[in-house]
């Protein structure tokens, strides 16, 4: 794909981002007007999420027709015949944290083309903050460069841990347990979009999570890439329509955090 071409879509990939998080943000102040349906244990949605979902889904089928579509809400459209590239949305990732009023969730949006995450942008509408990548061309938080923290101890800073009902708390367990005996602390924040690009600002020192969706995750990847942190292979084994376990951290915890949670 042409250079002029992969602009283009960094540049409406942050327009429908931002748009998207700010039709968002309206209904969040409101939250106690939304309605919300469960998809199973651990997955509910909003008219929220399928509002959003369907605005960036709606304008990247109208600016960029030969590309392939993967959202959360409303799944795959063209993803196969995305020859162009495929869109990886999540229109609101933090869904519990939303529903409840909780001000940490965020957009993703990323664009994946040829087995490579070519863009990742997360927007976060309460903190104003813009996270932006482009594979080769570093990352960005509002337009000021980003790198991960010089963290070489869990003892030097918070690991966030995400959890699925998808598989066994065991993993996870014992992941923790290992982190603790270590010396170091974790948090989950409800984003996991939000929390990548945590690591690729240098505010967060590594995450895990047994199993995660790619739409939840592709975006912060991206993010914390560029900075010139570490992330395990996630699009492995067909992490994109399937999900993958994952890991991630700042570049001197690499080995460490392959060590603690057995993911490459």
């Amino acid at each position: 794909m042409a250079d002029h071409e992969i602009v283009r879509r960094l540049h409406a990939a942050q327009t429908l981002a931002r748009d998207g998080g700010q039709l968002a943000l309206r209904q969040f102040r409101d939250h106690e007007k939304l309605e919300v349906r469960s998809k199973g244990v651990q997955n509910i949605t909003s008219q929220a999420d399928e509002a959003v979902e369907a605005l960036i889904r709606e304008r990247l089928a109208a600016l960029f027709p030969e590309d392939g579509f993967f959202g959360e809400e409303t799944g795959a459209a063209n993803a196969e015949g995305g020859v162009r590239g495929i869109w990886v949305v999540d229109p609101i990732d933090g869904t519990d944290c939303f529903v409840n009023g909780i001000p940490v969730w965020s957009v993703s949006v990323a664009f994946v083309l040829g087995g490579e995450i070519e863009i990742g942008v997360v927007y976060d509408p309460n903190a104003e903050e813009m996270f932006v990548a482009r594979r080769g061309h570093g990352a960005h938080v509002n337009g000021r460069p980003i790198k991960p923290s010089p963290a070489t101890s869990f003892r030097d800073g918070v690991v966030c841990v995400g959890y699925s009902t998808r598989r066994e708390p065991g993993p996870t367990l014992d992941v923790l347990g290992r982190l603790l005996h270590e010396g170091g602390m974790f948090q989950r924040n409800g984003s996991a979009a939000l929390a990548l690009s945590y690591i690729a600002s240098g505010r967060y020192i590594g995450y895990f999570e047994h199993h995660i969706n790619s739409w939840d995750c592709l975006a912060g990847l991206a993010l914390i890439r560029e900075a010139g942190g570490w992330t395990s292979d996630f699009l492995d084994g067909d992490g994109l329509r399937r999900g993958n376990a994952l890991a991630a951290s700042a570049p001197g915890l690499a080995a460490a955090m392959k060590d603690l949670t057995g993911v490459e």
